[in-house]
């Protein structure tokens, strides 16, 4: 009889999600048009409230820190779904081929700047809340639907405010982030280090009377390039790796010996690897010469005003293939498609860093678009992932 029902109701939100498919499309050209850089989201924050207000959504705010949070439903127990709204710049506009901010709808594409990351996954969770509010959401649950800020410059900031400031906890959330509709269930974690070195300036005509900081810190640089050969792998979510995307020095003059050098790390953690482990592995390299070791702090003015910040630390997560979440997304993907979705991973970082890595809320990953076009030029997702987003997302929370 369960089966029957869930068959009937997979083929309700089929129909409806089909029947909004330009609804979703012109939704998610209008978010593109909006240019909402890290921190300067204010436009593209309002045009979400409206869209949400105008599904019918039960209710809708804009939190301290910006975040455009939708609810439908009063229940007992919470789930949400999370889709940043904040992009990269669009880099050279010569790379494009068409208009990064057009919001274009061609060929069965919509084109422009965030259309893959990622404001596909609001604007298909939109058209979700609309058919929830068509067909009825379950009465014991409440659903949040949430436009978050600043992921870019800070993945997973806007989840600390969430949890912490928002008193919003749920028991499973989906990241809309782009999956290629595929299911995933984790990713590695990241961090950022800076290593600064300090040496003793001297005449450039006398070096030997100095310590150069550039040759410590190069020195520091191929023992760093060595080790990331070496760290540590995980089946599912890959190798570990670090990176230096920075060197910077600095002395009196040029013709001088530098006393200053700093170097910037981008370290990716696989399971296992954390914080401690990454400092204490670049301490290690940098033993007997004067260099500090420091895990970076971010704290920026949202487009509210609200200052607020972090530590530069994105712990590593992810969910075994036969957690009840996963499992979840799984049955829900067959109901609707009639096949199991591939299960894997993301490359990059998402705000489950926060919602897993730091508060071990279940996450499961489910979005519109490839996520080699994130970040890159001519960033387009198709029209048909915007539809089958929808009613994942419609789905999901209905037979939660």
């Amino acid at each position: 009889m369960e089966l029957e029902t869930n068959m009937k109701l997979a083929e309700t939100i089929n129909e409806s999600s089909k029947k909004y498919t330009n609804y979703t499309a012109k939704n998610l050209s209008k978010l593109v048009r909006r240019k909402s850089l890290s921190t300067m989201e204010k436009e593209v924050a309002q045009e979400l409230r409206q869209m949400m207000e105008e599904a019918k959504f039960d209710n809708v705010t804009i939190d301290g820190l910006g975040n455009v949070i939708g609810r439908i439903g009063n229940g007992k127990r919470v789930i949400a779904l999370d889709g940043h709204i904040d992009t990269v710049d669009i880099g050279n506009p010569r790379n494009w081929t068409f208009d990064p901010l057009g919001g274009e709808i061609k060929d069965g594409y919509v084109c422009g700047r965030g259309s893959v990351d990622q404001k596909g996954g609001p604007a298909s969770f939109v058209t979700a809340g609309r058919i929830l509010k068509e067909i009825g959401a379950p009465a014991d649950l409440t659903i949040y639907f949430i436009g978050s800020v600043m992921e870019e410059d800070c993945d997973g900031l806007c989840w600390k405010y969430i949890v912490e400031e928002d008193g919003i906890r749920p028991e499973c959330v989906i990241v809309t982030e782009p999956t290629n509709l595929s299911l995933y269930r984790g990713h590695r974690g990241r961090m950022e280090i800076e290593v600064s070195f300090e040496g003793v300036s001297a005449h450039g005509s006398a070096p030997e009377r100095g310590v150069n900081a550039i040759y410590m810190g190069s020195r520091a640089a191929l023992e760093i390039e060595k080790l990331n050969d070496r760290l540590m792998s995980d089946p599912f979510l890959g190798k570990g790796s670090v990176t230096i995307s920075e060197f910077v020095s600095g002395s009196p003059s040029l013709c001088a010996v530098s006393d200053y050098a700093k170097i910037h790390l981008d370290r990716r953690l696989t399971w296992g690897e954390d914080k401690a482990l990454a400092v204490r592995q670049v301490e290690e390299l940098v033993k007997g010469v004067k260099a500090k070791v420091e895990v970076l702090n971010y704290k920026e003015k949202g487009y509210t005003g609200v200052e607020y910040g972090m530590e530069k630390y994105y712990p590593t997560w992810k969910l075994e293939e036969s957690h009840p979440a996963v499992q979840k997304g799984i049955n829900s993907y067959k109901d609707l498609f009639g096949a199991p979705p591939v299960v894997d991973k993301w490359t990059f970082s998402t705000n489950g860093v926060m919602i897993n890595g730091y508060y071990k809320i279940p996450v499961i990953g489910f979005g519109p678009g490839n996520e080699v076009l994130a970040h890159a030029p001519d960033e387009k997702v198709p029209v048909d992932h915007l539809v089958r987003a929808s009613a994942f997302y419609a789905y999901f929370c209905a037979t939660y």
